[in-house]
């Protein structure tokens, strides 16, 4: 049973980690792939709303999405996308990279081999992964303007979507905590988290949501 003030902090950092932007036109819709079919619905009603021409989709396998997407989490979402009614030649796919900064630098690589000229990127995640996203693309891709997407929704509706509450919060604490550590990196820009979202993934971390975190070197 989670608790009332773990259900308010959890709702503080789910608000933080998107960045409220509000979609418009740009050169390419990227997809990030992940379990959640999802983002590739997302993807391609913002293709269809005009807010791109084109679409990449971004992906290979992980533990968690081997044995529902074989063939590749990228080519389970352009499947998804054709199904929907996009044309075949407006989605592109990235099947190799195996984490955020890998689909960018592969995908921009890819674009670039492609001859296509980027001038934005309509940057499409789950949505307490926009943050990060951003924040990755904005290291690794710096010269292009990036609007950060995902499907709109509310913690509460993501938790039934997902069906397990802790497992939920524990990977809104372990996309903050990678906010803090992999600037120092090199992984992504800097983003100065405020206090009472700090102070909520600290008292969140103390009730045991920490699943997904990652270790840390030892002073």
């Amino acid at each position: 049973m989670i608790s009332e003030q773990a259900w308010a902090d959890a709702e503080l950092i789910w608000d933080f980690h998107q960045m409220h932007h509000e979609p418009r036109p740009c050169s390419v819709a990227v997809g990030l792939g992940s379990h959640d079919l999802g983002v590739a619905d997302t993807t391609v009603d913002l293709y269809q709303r005009g807010m791109a021409p084109l679409i990449v989709f971004t992906g290979a396998t992980s533990p968690t999405t081997h044995a529902r997407m074989p063939r590749g989490e990228a080519v389970h979402y352009r499947e998804r996308a054709l199904e929907m009614g996009v044309p075949s030649e407006n989605v592109l796919v990235e099947p190799n990279a195996r984490n955020t900064g890998e689909n960018i630098r592969l995908v921009r690589a890819l674009l670039e081999d492609a001859g296509r000229l980027v001038e934005s990127v309509l940057l499409v995640s789950k949505p307490y992964e926009e943050r990060r996203a951003y924040a990755t693309a904005r290291k690794l891709w710096p010269e292009v303007e990036v609007v950060s997407a995902s499907t709109p929704m509310t913690l509460n509706e993501y938790v039934d979507s997902i069906g397990d509450s802790k497992l939920v919060i524990d990977m809104l604490v372990g996309a903050l905590q990678r906010l803090e550590l992999y600037p120092q990196q090199g992984f992504m820009i800097q983003m100065p988290v405020p206090a009472p979202v700090f102070a909520a993934y600290q008292r969140l971390c103390d009730g045991g949501f920490i699943g997904r975190l990652v270790a840390t070197p030892r002073s």
